[in-house]
């Protein structure tokens, strides 16, 4: 397999780069299971590192910054939920420390860079001019009771 262009896009992110990292080693992970964890464990590992890409290049491909925070929010969710499967399977003895520890510093430059990003995207606000920022105002009137409102008519209240 080629090296893929990183030079554009997404996947020229620090946090991605990282992500892909941690599906690798999930996806080694879920292959080395016992065959009674292949279907439940292993398909959680995988859908949730996997999320973690998906929801990275979703969220960069968005237009409105808001929409790009929330898909990127996503991601850090499941990055959180795949450092988790990784803290089970050396619980449970699939994974050594060393294995666990790897996983962990990965997570966290992951993390750190997604954070990064998002800050750096909050303070672009790219796409804030186009939608969901405009305010309808009216004019304000002061408001009066009826005998001020006589008063101002020139009419004689009985």
């Amino acid at each position: 397999m080629g090296e893929q262009n990183q030079e554009y896009g997404f996947e020229s992110l620090a946090s991605y780069q990282h992500s892909l990292k941690l599906l690798k080693a999930a996806y080694k992970l879920a292959k080395g299971l016992p065959a009674f964890e292949r279907y439940n464990f292993a398909d959680q590992i995988r859908r949730s590192a996997l999320s973690v890409t998906l929801n990275i290049a979703e969220g960069y491909g968005r237009y409105h910054y808001l929409d790009k925070i929330r898909f990127f929010y996503i991601a850090r969710g499941s990055l959180t939920e795949t450092l988790s499967a990784f803290i089970s399977a050396h619980q449970l003895g699939y994974i050594d420390y060393e294995q666990l520890e790897w996983a962990r510093e990965i997570e966290a430059e992951a993390e750190k860079s997604l954070n990064g990003y998002i800050a750096f995207i909050r303070k672009q606000q790219q796409g804030s001019k186009e939608f969901g920022n405009k305010y309808v105002r009216e004019e304000q009137l002061e408001y009066c009771d009826i005998p001020c409102l006589a008063n101002e008519l020139n009419l004689e209240i009985s």
